[in-house]
């Protein structure tokens, strides 16, 4: 029982040192100018840094700047090498939308015959009919 419990001690102990260094790590990369992503999933670049108020303000998106606890910072987004790679769009036009492309309702409506409308019931104009009788 006492070899079990040294070993968790001892695992408890390297992990923690482990989640300490990382910590320190993040610290250093994270400066201004740098692009981070926060914990909840946005994504900016960082134009100012409060020590004292812990605070971190981040340009998202040219014009909005968001205020966020410097904690939420979690990592330094590093572009990849594919990035700035630029795949082919294919503008071929076989008649068919792709799955969940949206088209232009007038084109649509100009390709497809007119719909005649069905013929009104007869059941619906007798019973009008006797509503006026009566």
């Amino acid at each position: 029982m006492l070899v079990v419990l040294a070993v968790l001690v001892i695992f408890m102990f390297r992990n923690s040192r482990k989640r300490q260094a990382q910590a320190r790590e993040l610290q250093s990369k994270v400066a201004v100018g740098a692009e981070v992503m926060t914990n909840f999933g946005l994504y900016g670049t960082i134009l100012e840094m409060d020590d004292e108020e812990n605070q971190v303000l981040l340009e998202t998106t040219p014009g909005t700047v968001l205020k966020v606890h410097r904690q939420t910072v979690t990592r330094v987004v590093t572009p990849s090498p594919l990035d700035g790679i630029d795949e082919p769009i294919d503008h071929s036009t076989d008649g068919e939308p792709e799955y969940g492309e949206r088209i232009d309702e007038s084109i649509e409506a100009a390709d497809k015959p007119a719909i005649e409308k069905p013929a009104t019931d007869t059941l619906s104009s007798d019973k009008t009919d006797k509503k006026g009788d009566e």
